[in-house]
């Protein structure tokens, strides 16, 4: 596993210092072991090299406008945590228009430019790639603290699980529920991609999204929802989904969840001021929590300020288990729109590739349905809770990142 340190920086990719178009060659003498003349300058190539190969890196090496950004005795010991983590340096390989930087145990994306003094300018070091088997990842994901599931299926084949038919809160993963119930609307003939619709105040949301911000009246085609609702998990679109479908037709794909929430619901209800409609939601039945629901169109929408890192309210969520994840992605997956965002899998590996996730402070999950050049599909499921604190997004994110390299490396 990534130390803490190097976790914080290298979680989504590090950009540890850029100064845009600079050209990918050098022209001067470096003191350093590695010689470099007018006749054979150093390469882009060969500069990585270095840096993983040193035992120490030397300042000379890095653009006075790279150490600006990056003080330079920051450097070293990230490098060190990388390689202490991963492994011996083993080589670099072209990728993608950057650099795959190898080691004993993982690999690390990097992109690299030099001014034109020789001197490194921009260095972005990418997540660590390190591919897991099923075995390594059950056991890491029965070692996370509190509530966490897995599945991972090769059609109805169970290739791992663990928790697999808990529910557990998945945050904006529910939304694939409602483009179950939309996608059912139109198989059925009662609506269509193209049907154009207008939206209203009473929609409107909170982030995330892009439609929170738009005016009323703005026309938008229910694929256009649909298509921000996944891509963008846009909680404005989904609402105005939930309100055009009514919220039966979501729970017939959502069972557990009735009454099924609206985003504004669920922000309404969580905001620590409305702690009387909290307590009324909670103490009531159904057919109460129905009329309540009904009530809370007229309360206004809380600051997004007031959600912080501390969960908040978690039994105010959408609970589906892994399994239950899984039946939906196969409902959806081969829809265009699916094909938007990829999530945390490389799409260059697969064939197709279908993803949601979702997130609250406490509410971590993530969804993948992903189909091989052969026709074989797989889903891929991860989910974590914690009603008592924040959780750690890297981990997650790095353990199901590994995930799929590993069984990018099985379906191969």
């Amino acid at each position: 596993m990534i130390s803490a340190t190097l976790a914080l920086v290298l979680a989504e990719g590090l950009l540890i210092g850029m100064v845009p178009d600079l050209p990918l060659r050098a022209t001067t003498v470096s003191t350093s072991p590695w010689i470099m003349t007018q006749a054979q300058p150093l390469t882009a190539e060969q500069a990585l090299e270095r840096i993983f190969q040193a035992e120490a890196v030397e300042a000379d090496w890095f653009a006075q406008s790279f150490l600006e950004q990056v003080p330079f005795q920051q450097i070293q010991p990230l490098l060190t945590d990388l390689k202490q983590s991963l492994g011996a340096f083993q080589g670099i390989q072209a990728r993608d228009g950057g650099y795959a930087v190898m080691f004993e145990r993982g690999t690390v994306p990097a992109q690299i430019a030099l001014d034109d003094q020789g001197r490194i300018a921009q260095l972005l070091i990418g997540r660590p790639e390190a591919p897991l088997s099923l075995a390594e990842a059950t056991a890491l994901i029965q070692a996370f603290p509190r509530e966490a599931s897995l599945l991972v299926l090769e059609g109805d084949r169970v290739l791992a699980a663990v928790n697999a038919d808990q529910p557990l809160a998945v945050g904006s993963a529910f939304k694939l529920a409602v483009l179950a119930a939309l996608q059912d609307a139109i198989t059925t003939g009662s609506h269509q991609w193209t049907d154009v619709v207008v939206l209203e105040a009473a929609w409107r949301s909170l982030p995330s999204g892009l439609l929170q911000d738009w005016p009323p009246g703005t026309a938008l085609t229910l694929e256009t929802l649909a298509t921000l609702m996944i891509s963008l998990s846009d909680n404005t679109a989904t609402d105005a989904l939930i309100h055009l479908l009514g919220r039966e037709a979501v729970e017939t794909w959502s069972p557990r969840n009735q009454p099924f929430l609206t985003t504004r619901d669920f922000f309404v209800l969580k905001n620590p001021a409305n702690a009387d409609y909290l307590a009324q939601f909670r103490e009531g039945n159904e057919a109460e929590r129905r009329s309540l629901l009904s009530t809370l169109t007229a309360v206004p929408l809380p600051p997004v300020t007031i959600f912080g890192d501390t969960p908040l309210a978690l039994d105010v969520e959408w609970f589906f288990s892994a399994r239950e994840l899984c039946e939906l992605m196969a409902t959806v997956q081969d829809l265009p729109l699916m094909q938007v965002n990829p999530g945390l899998a490389r799409p260059q590996d697969w064939q197709s590739v279908a993803f949601k996730g979702g997130s609250e402070p406490g509410v971590l999950n993530l969804t993948t349905g992903l189909e091989t050049a052969d026709g074989r599909r797989y889903c891929v499921v991860a989910t974590w809770n914690d009603a008592t604190q924040a959780l750690d997004e890297n981990q997650l994110t790095r353990f199901y990142g590994d995930l799929l390299l590993g069984l990018t490396e099985d379906a191969g």
